[in-house]
């Protein structure tokens, strides 16, 4: 894919400073039937059944550590994945990838469910290329617990450790440029919205402050590989071959029938 055309200069005598690089972090406020939202949330409580935590009672429950990883295969959710599934391939399409070159694959999809003063603690997702959450709950003030997510690296920031720390000489003073380091950045849940973001971008959910509510979401995984390809063609090696094509290698080190 061309790189973008550089930024045209700027006036003699001025500094401007252009972003590079940014982090691909998609949104869309999708428009969910209420019935549809009211069932979805029933069936996850009663995925959960009588658990509160993951089981340490700070940390929310997340489906994918108690059994609950193909949420997309359930009737109940499986329109919300198709619709999820599709927003991802428009992701994709707005990077620049071109149609037909990769097959995507959704992975996993799991609930998370927090209770109030709950966490999801940082992290990111190895097994996956793009991930993506999706909000059943949420007024968009973020008192249900705000998704944060962190740069992998601070090159702005210029010496390792400068925006931090005692007497750090970077201070996030309005005007004094605080958003080219900007330590992180925030998602306020609300009812409908998708999130999508890399899978390697570590990211985490800050504490249910809201002492009324249950904060509601979906998580999908979702994995590149290149299409199914006919005998005699090569797939591209930055590409895993499609899973089609693999061969399964049993424990006695036999390939499996």
């Amino acid at each position: 894919m061309a790189s973008p055309l550089p930024a045209p200069p700027p006036p003699p005598g001025s500094l401007a400073i252009q972003p590079l690089f940014p982090v691909a972090l998609g949104q869309v406020q999708l428009r969910p039937d209420p019935l549809d939202l009211a069932v979805q949330i029933q069936a996850l409580h009663a995925f959960r059944g009588p658990a509160q935590s993951n089981p340490d009672p700070g940390c929310a429950w997340t489906g994918d550590l108690n059994g609950v990883w193909q949420l997309h295969r359930h009737p109940t959710f499986a329109p919300l994945a198709a619709e999820v599934a599709a927003q991802a391939r428009a992701y994709l399409a707005q990077l620049g990838f071109t149609p037909g070159v990769c097959a995507l694959h959704l992975q996993r999809c799991w609930p998370v469910l927090s209770e109030p003063g709950q966490v999801v603690g940082r992290h990111h997702h190895p097994n996956a290329h793009l991930s993506a959450v999706y909000y059943l709950t949420g007024d968009g003030t973020g008192r249900c617990g705000v998704l944060r997510f962190w740069p992998q690296r601070q090159l702005n920031e210029l010496v390792p450790g400068m925006a931090v720390g005692h007497q750090a000489p970077l201070a996030a003073v309005p005007g004094s440029g605080a958003g080219w380091l900007a330590g992180s950045a925030d998602v306020a849940p609300r009812a409908g919205l998708l999130v999508l973001f890399p899978a390697a971008l570590e990211h985490a959910v800050l504490p249910n402050d809201d002492p009324d509510a249950l904060r509601c979401s979906i998580s999908f995984d979702f994995v590149l590989t290149a299409p199914p390809l006919p005998d005699g063609q090569t797939p591209p090696e930055y590409l895993a071959p499609h899973p089609s094509q693999w061969t399964a290698i049993t424990e006695d080190g036999e390939p499996q029938a």
